[in-house]
């Protein structure tokens, strides 16, 4: 999930993802929506940024990113998924 800026000296444009992998970012997309209805871990991560007024893909895409480093960790542990394992409020 590779964010970009288009910032050039004192201008500040908006960010955009547009850089890295997008066939893993659009692989996740749908996943992610899924699990910020029903998994409790990226669930309360989900409605912490939007209280703190994050737009709705912003989150979706910290959420996208989150799930990737979940799933990174448990290919290298070969681990299952575990929720009691999972810090709720990182």
């Amino acid at each position: 999930m590779a964010p970009l800026n288009r910032d050039s000296g004192q201008q500040r444009g908006a960010r955009h993802i547009w850089g890295g992998r997008a066939q893993v970012r659009g692989k996740l997309f749908i996943p992610t929506l899924a699990a910020t209805r029903f998994n409790p871990v990226l669930k309360s991560f989900y409605q912490r940024l939007l209280a703190k007024n994050k737009l709705k893909k912003v989150a979706i895409v910290a959420c996208m990113r989150r799930l990737l480093t979940i799933i990174n960790v448990m290919v290298r542990e070969n681990k299952l998924w575990n929720v009691k394992a999972q810090p709720v409020s990182a």
